[in-house]
């Protein structure tokens, strides 16, 4: 890995890219979609092409619903991006420019056995933004370990001996990321935060790129109803080339969802990696009771603690108040990965706790109603149920066209895979910092395994586990006869969701006929003597 030094400098070409569009990329796209055509022209026009017309017709449909649907993202995006924003970007450079600064900026960092020079290098981040902001701070260590402490220490001692900046240690006391953001939380609501502080919830692995402070503080002061704001993400891997593609694709999804979100002065998410939240909300005891034992009722598994999703719950939090929430594009930041063991497995558990936490949280959002946000907000939080089963009805029609016209249909499918994704890619080649034509199937692979996850997740909300965070686990409790009972109910709720999901992707593709009213009736007869 090396020393901090040279991580900064690994995050400062993070992102940076020589220009995109260049002649060899198009060259490639230009090959790809020409591939795709030639292979659609030569196959053979048989009875597969001219009867599955009404099977390619209902995966038309659902690509007109869903592709309209994502159009409409991208357009709010665009606009945000290059008409709503440039203004509040020039309101807020202009208070900054002013002399306004936050009374004083309070950085949140939990630290849970990080490397040294991974910690040295945000602490370095953090001081620097600090020292360029001139504004007064304090870091605030949550912290489970006395040689993560030291490392802090050293750091600063080293780094930020001129500044008004004050170093705070919040020892751990129970177990999990919440009970210690909940402790410092507590500490600071003794130090008596107001409107005019601003809080930055930050993980241990996260490296703020220059101009980030500026770049996004000043919008508390532009709009008085802000309580909170995210920022762009990168991240560097340090693991298989292939999980930097994925988590690339996600980052580049990531950007284009934020910003047509952010048009309704909302996100969907305050990202636990870097969040700026103002000062009076945090410390009220709402706000840390949520944050520290977030529960959720559930008729099948009763009441379950959240293990994981801290920034899922800060969000709904701060959702349920009215304010307005914002994505600043222009403040940058990059989270350093290190991929050790299997890497699929590491890929997996993300996803489990990512879905995981979506739909742990997203009921109770969906609860609110529409007038408690935004009615495009509200409608995002529905999509994102309905999405996971949408993904999934394709591939079954791929299935039903090979029952009923052979293999031939299966590689009409794979073209038409091949080439909305490569339109979607395109989309994304925008909101990334390279054309990588990999993203084409891995955005389909991580559509399929997410969707497939949710699946899964969406019967058994309890079962978490954040394998990042030294495995730590939550199940649903109760006695093993409870527990047994409850695994067996979710299994066959499972299988009967998968069936159903079958069952009319076969009859919508006609691949299976529903039985009429006069089989029905005959059935009945035979089987009861009726007339």
């Amino acid at each position: 890995m090396g020393d901090s030094a040279a991580i900064l400098r690994v995050v400062k070409g993070a992102g940076v890219s020589a220009r995109k569009w260049t002649l060899a990329a198009l060259a490639e796209i230009a090959v790809y979609g020409a591939v795709c055509l030639s292979i659609l022209t030569l196959l053979p026009a048989g009875a597969w092409w001219r009867d599955g017309a009404g099977l390619f017709g209902v995966l038309g449909a659902f690509g007109i619903w869903r592709y309209g649907w994502w159009l409409t993202h991208v357009l709010r995006a665009l606009w945000f991006g290059r008409v709503v924003y440039p203004r509040m970007a020039a309101r807020a450079a202009a208070l900054w420019n002013g002399g306004w600064r936050p009374r004083r900026m309070h950085f949140l960092v939990t630290v849970y056995h990080e490397r040294a020079e991974t910690v040295e290098a945000v602490m370095t981040a953090i001081v620097r933004e600090t020292r360029r902001a001139t504004m007064p701070a304090t870091i605030w260590i949550g912290s489970k370990d006395a040689a993560d402490e030291a490392t802090v220490a050293r750091c600063l001692q080293r780094c930020a001996k001129d500044l008004d900046l004050h170093l705070r240690f919040v020892r751990q006391s129970g177990s999990g990321k919440r009970n210690s953001i909940a402790l410092i939380l507590s500490a600071m609501a003794r130090e008596g935060l107001s409107d005019a502080d601003v809080v930055a919830f930050m993980d241990s692995d996260f490296i703020l790129s220059p101009g980030a402070l500026q770049a996004s503080l000043p919008h508390f002061a532009a709009d008085p109803a802000l309580v909170a704001l995210t920022t762009d993400e990168d991240v560097v891997v340090h693991g298989p080339r292939w999980v930097q593609t994925w988590l690339n694709m996600r980052f580049a999804q990531r950007r284009l969802a934020m910003q047509s979100h952010a048009l309704s002065r909302r996100v969907l998410t305050l990202t636990g990696r870097f969040s700026l939240f103002r000062g009076s909300h945090v410390v009220q005891p709402e706000f840390i009771g949520l944050v520290a034992n977030d529960m959720l009722d559930h008729w099948l598994w009763g009441q379950f603690r959240f293990l994981s999703g801290d920034d899922k719950s800060t969000w709904y939090a701060l959702l349920r108040t009215g304010g307005h929430m914002l994505y600043a594009p222009d403040a940058h930041g990059t989270t350093i990965e290190i991929y050790e063991g299997s890497s699929v497995r590491r890929m997996i558990e993300n996803l489990r706790r990512w879905s995981g936490n979506m739909l742990r949280n997203g009921s109770r959002a969906i609860a609110l109603g529409p007038r408690r946000m935004p009615l495009f907000i509200w409608w995002c939080l529905v999509d994102q149920r309905l999405a996971m089963w949408t993904m999934l009805f394709g591939p079954l029609c791929a299935v039903a066209g090979v029952i009923k016209f052979g293999w031939l249909f299966l590689v009409g499918y794979a073209v038409y895979v091949a080439l909305t994704r490569l339109v979607s890619s395109l989309v994304l080649f925008t909101y990334s910092h390279r054309v990588d034509l990999n993203y084409i199937w891995v955005l389909y692979a991580n559509q399929l395994l997410n969707s497939a996850v949710k699946l899964y997740m969406i019967w058994r909300l309890p079962k978490q586990r954040w394998f990042n965070r030294g495995n730590q686990q939550s199940g649903g409790g109760g006695s093993m006869v409870a527990a047994i009972a409850r695994s067996t109910m979710a299994a066959y709720l499972t299988a009967l969701s998968v069936a159903m999901l079958v069952l009319v992707a076969l009859v919508l593709t006609k691949t299976m006929a529903m039985p009429n009213i006069t089989l029905l009736r005959a059935l009945l007869a035979d089987t009861f003597g009726w007339q």
